[in-house]
């Protein structure tokens, strides 16, 4: 079933706003917010259309809505307007790898680290050698998703466990230079709060993937964008 506009737009607003506060969403929030000029009882029978088509979900007694994973892949696909990043960050990104003296190695565990704090995030980057480089830990534990010990367990003992790690990178399409995955796809214990977003790099000697782990609600307008900025700059700064 296709979605109104006006359901498009009620979507678009609830995910926008739960990526900002991770808390669910109620009607006279997005009332309040999101400018879509009817009522709350209107606003609310659209949330409760949303939920029955698999778009939303009510979590425990809140009263309030989160996205499910297809919700989060129909904003991805077809509601989100990327962010393109500043010239500043982009120089600032440039100046912090640009060190032509560096080892590829070096350069890659440079990028996870620098790509981690750009993000916020949990960033990977590997090689086609197998070696994983991996920064941002500590972002993770100030994400409310994280505090469940379980899934922060889980989400590290991937950076050991590299078969699982592989297997998120292996649902990278080899056509395909970025790709976003929800835990829910992995069919992992734990990870069902879990996004990844993968891209591809190409070096002239190199080449591997790039990761940024977070929750499902990362801010991919910003992610995105991000993450292919950094696959082009290590294509160009390792020439």
């Amino acid at each position: 079933m296709d979605l109104t506009e006006r359901q498009k737009k009620l979507l678009r607003a609830i995910i926008e706003n739960y990526i900002e506060t991770a808390e669910p969403v109620g009607s006279e929030t997005i009332e309040k917010e999101a400018g879509l000029g009817v009522s709350p009882a209107t606003i609310r029978n659209e949330m409760v259309r949303l939920t029955a088509l698999g778009y939303l979900k009510q979590p425990y007694t809140s009263a309030g809505r989160i996205p499910t994973s297809i919700g989060m892949k129909f904003y991805v696909d077809q509601l989100m307007e990327e962010k393109s990043l500043s010239l500043k960050d982009e120089v600032a990104i440039k100046e912090e790898l640009a060190h032509p003296e560096e080892s590829f190695d070096k350069l890659l565990k440079h990028t996870a680290k620098v790509l981690a704090n750009q993000t916020r995030s949990l960033a990977v980057a590997t090689d086609d050698q197998g070696e994983i480089y991996a920064s941002g830990m500590a972002n993770i534990l100030d994400m409310p998703e994280f505090y469940d010990i379980d899934i922060t367990r889980t989400v590290l003992s991937m950076l050991d466990k590299v078969e699982l790690l592989n297997q998120v990178f292996g649902m990278l399409p080899p056509q395909d230079q970025i790709k976003i995955l929800f835990g829910e796809e992995l069919g992992v214990p734990y990870l069902e709060p879990c996004g990844f977003v993968v891209v591809r790099y190409t070096a002239p000697h190199h080449r591997g993937v790039l990761g940024v782990i977070g929750p499902s609600r990362l801010n991919y307008p910003v992610v995105i964008p991000t993450m292919k900025y950094f696959a082009h700059l290590l294509g160009e700064i390792s020439k």
